[in-house]
C-alpha cells in the first residue's frame, strides 16, 4: 500500500486503512497490515474500485498488475500434490496452501487449476504438458514467460524443463520452478509490462 501503490505515506496510515476493512485479499477482508500476500493473489480495494494481481517481473520483483472486475473473480493455483485424506476424500493441495476436495480425476500434480474466488470451486484446469505456456516463479529466470518445449527426467535428482520464449530464446530451469498459465501460446491472465520477456542487459541500459 505504501511502497508500491502510494495509497499511504506512513506505516500508521497503512494500519488505519487495513483496520477500517478497506482491503481484500482473494475476496476476504484482511485487517492485518502484515498479512503475507503471495504470487497470483488478488488484491482488491472496493472503495476505489481497484483490482490488482500479484505477479513477478523478469528481475524477480513483485509487481501489482492492474486487472478488471471479471479477472479479479478468479486466480490460478498450481497443484503441489494430489492425495486421499483419512476419510477417503480425494484432495488437491495448491501452492497457496488451499485444500480442494473432490477434484476432477484428470488433474494431477504440476497442473494448474483456475479457482473461482466467489465460490471456492474449480472452474477450469490446464494440464502440465509440452506446448503449455508457463511462467518461471523461482531461480535465475524468475518472471520469464514461454512455451514448454521439453522435459528431461533425472531420477534421483532434479528434473529439468526447457522453455522457449516468444523471441525465440531458449532457457532451462528446474521442474518445480515452472507455473503453467495457459496453453497454445495464450495465457489465462494479464501479464505485467514486458510480457515476461527478459531483455539483454545492454538493451536495459540504453
Amino acid at each position: 500500500l505504501r511502497n508500491r501503490l502510494k495509497y499511504a505515506l506512513t506505516k500508521k496510515e497503512v494500519e488505519t486503512i487495513c483496520i477500517r476493512k478497506l482491503i481484500q485479499v482473494d475476496h476476504k477482508t484482511r485487517t492485518n497490515a502484515h498479512f503475507p500476500a503471495g504470487f497470483m493473489d488478488v488484491l482488491q480495494i472496493p472503495r476505489s474500485g481497484d483490482n490488482f494481481r500479484l505477479m513477478y517481473d523478469t528481475k524477480g520483483r513483485f509487481v501489482l498488475q492492474r486487472i478488471d472486475e471479471a479477472a479479479a473473480n478468479f486466480k490460478l493455483c498450481k497443484v503441489q500434490k494430489r492425495m486421499v485424506s483419512k476419510r477417503g476424500v480425494p484432495t488437491l493441495v495448491t501452492h497457496d496452501g488451499r485444500s480442494l476436495r473432490y477434484p476432477d480425476p484428470v488433474i494431477k500434480a504440476l497442473d494448474t487449476v483456475k479457482l473461482d474466488l466467489t465460490t471456492g470451486k474449480i472452474a477450469d484446469f490446464i494440464k502440465f504438458d509440452t506446448g503449455a505456456t508457463v511462467m518461471i516463479t523461482k531461480g535465475h529466470n524468475i518472471g520469464r514467460v514461454g512455451t514448454l518445449v521439453h522435459r528431461d527426467r533425472h531420477p534421483g535428482s532434479f528434473d529439468i524443463v526447457h522453455v522457449k520464449d516468444s523471441t525465440g530464446n531458449t532457457f532451462a530451469t528446474r521442474l518445480e520452478n515452472v507455473f503453467v498459465i495457459g496453453k497454445g501460446g495464450e495465457t489465462q491472465i494479464l501479464l505485467p509490462k514486458g510480457n515476461g520477456i527478459k531483455r539483454p542487459i545492454v538493451n536495459v541500459q540504453h
